[in-house]
């Protein structure tokens, strides 16, 4: 039964050591060596994403007395 333990952790070290090389290899393959690791820029997201434009500053005003009006409901 001994010997069957050990044939068995053999087996085990032999898959681990295979799967330890595959994913060197894998990782060896998709390390492209570029600066952008999280490539933001490529993500089908920000594809038909538009900037603010020039009314943005209009949400921060709105937001801003939102918060007024709230402290002024609590408070007074």
């Amino acid at each position: 039964m001994g010997i069957m333990v050990n044939k068995e952790n053999q087996q085990n070290d032999e898959l681990s050591r295979r799967i330890t090389a595959d994913l060197r290899a894998r990782a060896a393959q998709t390390d492209s060596g570029d600066d952008d690791v999280d490539m933001v820029e490529d993500a089908r997201y920000l594809k038909d994403l538009k900037k603010t434009s020039k009314f943005g500053w209009v949400w921060l005003v709105l937001i801003v007395l939102a918060i007024l009006s709230l402290v002024s409901m609590i408070f007074l």
